[in-house]
């Protein structure tokens, strides 16, 4: 029986006639609904014709979580009356519930994204709706992009509705081409904002990693909440591990505390949906819980100001979940979940100034994520670059290019990007490619049940307490009773079944050992993560980054690892490894041989050329010897990266040459070409052309040092043209003065300097020139102090050198002071001196 007063209490339903004219007219729509109005149950029943009007058909919903998916679907049923498996039904990873009757199917993106690929026209499909559109994961921004193609080449009568819980809908609206907005007024109630910040500051959030400190502030922010206000608490927090640990502060309190989180089991998730008539309740929830799921009976929010994002380090080669500051927009959501039935407040663990600087909406996916599933799926889609793909963004050139990288290691796709059968089995097993990977290389190397068992591992990351020992903690989930071995016992059988009967029975390797085929199957799935002990517990990867096992593990010992979870902590020099297999050199060698490399290594290293013969494993020495005739060609280059790191300090330089580059600078930056640029970057591009033949026959460090600096540079100057015989004319070292001095000039200025006594310029009334810039003449006393500095002889004559010699005639009263030093001779001498030259 349907129920029909729930169905018309929804606040959504207002909407519904507009979104019905859009579909009609335009196909497609853009549905902005606040959480609770009732735009992932209502609507999908009503464009499903299933609420007594307008014919059945069929409507796929696709949600970004496997919670929300049987969530969803759940309470479609119950507002028809039913239970999951008649006219609605729900398909997740590992778990499918329909019937033939089923005419609203609730589906995770990911599993929407494997049916595309299977059958892109969506045969029986009326209507998709992409719901949660707005946390821009990037299965929705893939599944929406493969949509467009399919209602522009093969479906036009393809409805498609993309449902946000938020009101920035522009994006998709241009995205869906211009397509309709329609929005949805929910229900809502004043929220009172609580600034609850700590008491004494915490460290910031880095990789998984979250101050212990602050979770104690989150639970005594509950019990405060608790005691302040009526109602259910929900309290968010970043991920599984933070909640029970929140949980286990919170013992005691006069509430039921209950956990949600995409690991929950169904039975918790279903009693946190259906509300409590007795008692209060404290939820301890992820983000899932911000749009997601409508959690009844909330009137008080926590908010530890935290979530977790994916990031991937490329240079190290490591990816993985990130705790981050949660933005303003996932602030607003999950402030509004207190304020759906009545008025409300919200506990912000943290201080109202830093309100301003979080990150207005969280990062789309794709700019942020691994992107080798996404490149995959672009690939086997016939697109391998994505550069087709209606994308609100496109994918960062870097991470594809990464992504490529591991696409071919592992032979999904062949040398022009496109995807080859065995990357189409790999697309279909629901797995990262690098995990498809280790299974299907596993399973032929220790046997399909064990691979499975590993894989199903490393595709949810054990619980803390299972250890970093990544063999133990296969034995230990096989014993396992808690929800985690439940889950990993379903995924091992999903596994299995894709694999088929005959897809390795064999054992290659181990002798049966389950270590052994741990760290096979892990080496398999992150070769660039093989790593090599370098003693004290510490290692080094494959990918050149170092990794070290916490205190008192026992892989410290290990020869070998195969890393499978590894994050690095703040300021801290390597990663830090948080699961592993201890494995051998020849499994090392087996998952990771494309990395293999065997050759002549001539490097600069700590000052000096260093030649070795190397096999090597990545940035793993397996073997060195050294080199008695290295190639020439290798050690000129080992001798010019010593120069590009050191500085061209390392040839001989005499104050001539020193000078005569800066002439030549001086001469380039005035009148430009011909005359060379000899800055750094400039001389170290051009090597050949100034330091040779020299260079080729220098075998190490000293042999630089042999080098004279200034002969090579006058190899630069520009003899074809005649113009390097000027080089004294145009920038010359001397200048002769009125004294008959010849003064040198300085060039490491902006100005050419002439530093010269003042008496040795008598009569001289306009300024030297160099190139035609005039020199800056610094005027010295007869000590050879400043005395002035002028770019303009003639006006330092008319009217500074009379302040000067008021100033400096009784100092030095043995030197010429004339009145007008325009008619007397320059001279280095005193006035006595002079006199006797005169006579």
């Amino acid at each position: 029986m349907i129920r029909t007063e729930a169905l018309e209490s929804l606040p959504v339903r207002t909407a519904v006639p507009a979104l019905r004219r859009a579909l009609d007219d335009r196909g497609v729509a853009v549905l902005c609904a606040p959480p609770g109005t009732g735009k992932t149950t209502l609507v999908p029943l009503v464009l499903a014709g299933l609420t007594g009007r307008g014919p059945v058909r069929r409507v796929v919903v696709a949600e970004p979580r496997r919670i929300a998916a049987r969530a969803a679907a759940r309470r479609m049923a119950w507002l028809l009356g039913e239970q999951p498996g008649g006219r609605i039904g729900f398909t997740v990873r590992g778990e499918r519930v329909v019937g033939p009757e089923t005419v609203v199917e609730v589906v995770t993106t990911g599993v929407l994204l494997q049916r595309l690929q299977r059958d892109q026209e969506l045969a029986g499909v009326d209507t998709v709706i992409i719901d949660e559109c707005h946390e821009r994961h990037l299965d929705a921004d893939t599944v929406a992009a493969f949509l467009l193609d399919v209602r522009e080449a093969i479906r036009p009568d393809l409805r498609l509705v993309a449902a946000s819980a938020t009101t920035d809908a522009e994006g998709w609206a241009r995205l869906l081409g211009d397509a309709p907005v329609i929005e949805a007024e929910g229900v809502s109630y004043p929220v009172e904002v609580v600034w609850a910040p700590p008491a004494r500051p915490v460290r910031p959030p880095h990789g998984m990693r979250v101050d212990p400190a602050l979770l104690t502030h989150v639970a005594a922010t509950v019990r405060r909440a608790l005691a302040e206000r009526a109602g259910d608490v929900l309290c968010f927090l970043p991920g599984v591990g933070e909640i029970s640990r929140v949980a286990g502060q919170l013992a005691g309190v006069d509430a039921e505390v209950l956990q949600v989180h995409g690991r929950a089991p169904a039975a918790v998730q279903d009693a946190v949906l259906a509300g409590s008539s007795e008692g209060r309740r404290v939820v301890l929830a992820t983000s899932v819980a911000e749009s997601s799921l409508t959690v009844p009976g909330v009137r008080v929010v926590v908010d530890s100001g935290l979530a977790r994002e994916p990031r991937t380090d490329h240079a190290r080669g490591l990816s993985a979940l990130s705790t981050v500051r949660a933005s303003r927009a996932a602030g607003r959501q999950r402030a509004g979940r207190a304020g759906r039935e009545a008025p409300g407040a919200v506990y912000r663990c943290w201080d109202q100034a830093e309100d301003g600087r979080l990150a207005r909406f969280p990062s789309p996916e794709i700019k942020v994520a691994d992107l080798a599933a996404f490149a995959l799926q672009a690939a086997c889609w016939g697109d391998p670059g994505a550069s087709s793909l209606a994308l609100l963004d496109p994918p960062p050139a870097g991470a594809m290019g990464a992504a490529r990288e591991v696409l071919d290691a592992i032979g999904a796709v062949d040398g022009d990007g496109r995807v080859t059968e065995r990357g189409v089995r790999m697309s279909r097993l629901g797995l990262h490619p690098r995990l498809a990977r280790a299974l299907l290389d596993g399973a032929r190397e220790v046997g399909a049940r064990r691979a499975a068992e590993v894989v199903a591992l490393l595709s949810e990351e054990p619980p803390r307490e299972y250890g970093d020992d990544l063999a133990a903690a296969l034995r230990t989930a096989r014993r396992g009773q808690d929800g985690y071995a439940a889950r990993w016992k379903q995924e091992v059988r999903r596994l299995s079944s894709s694999l088929g009967s005959g897809a390795g029975s064999g054992d290659r390797r181990g002798g049966g050992s389950d270590d052994a085929a741990v760290g096979t199957v892990a080496a398999l799935a992150f070769p660039e993560r093989v790593a090599r002990t370098r003693g004290d517990g510490a290692f080094l990867m494959a990918s050149g980054t170092g990794a070290e096992p916490g205190a008192g593990s026992r892989l410290r010992g290990a020869p070998w690892l195969a890393v499978a979870v590894a994050d690095r902590p703040s300021h801290a020099a390597s990663a830090r490894v948080r699961l592993a297999a201890v494995i051998d050199e020849p499994t090392a060698l087996l998952a990771a041989g494309h990395l293999r490399v065997r050759g002549e290594e001539v490097r600069w290293v700590d000052g000096e050329v260093v030649a070795r013969a190397v096999d090597r494993l990545g940035a793993v020495e397996l073997a060195v010897r050294p080199l008695k005739q290295p190639d020439p060609g290798l050690v000129r280059g080992a001798l010019v990266e010593g120069l590009r790191r050191e500085g061209l300090g390392l040839l001989r330089w005499t104050r001539d040459s020193e000078q005569l580059r800066l002439r030549l600078a001086f001469l380039h930056r005035v009148l430009g070409s011909p005359w060379p640029d000899v800055s750094d970057g400039a001389l170290l591009a051009e090597t050949g052309a100034w330091l040779e033949p020299e260079l080729s026959r220098a075998r190490r460090r000293y042999d630089l040092g042999r080098i004279d600096a200034g002969q090579a540079l006058r190899r630069l100057l520009p003899w074809a043209t005649g113009e390097g015989a000027r080089l004294d004319e145009l920038a010359p070292e001397r200048i002769e003065v009125p004294s008959g001095s010849r003064v040198r000039v300085e060039y490491g200025g902006e100005q050419p300097v002439l530093a010269v006594k003042l008496q040795e310029l008598f009569g001289l009334g306009e300024t030297p020139r160099v190139a035609g810039v005039p020199v800056l003449v610094h005027l010295l006393s007869p000590a050879g102090r400043p005395a002035a500095v002028t770019a303009d002889l003639a006006s330092f004559w008319q009217e500074g050198y009379r302040a000067v010699r008021a100033e400096l005639r009784g100092r030095y009263p043995k030197h010429p002071w004339p009145e007008d030093p325009a008619t007397v001779q320059a001279t280095r001498f005193t006035s006595a001196r002079l006199k006797r030259q005169g006579s």
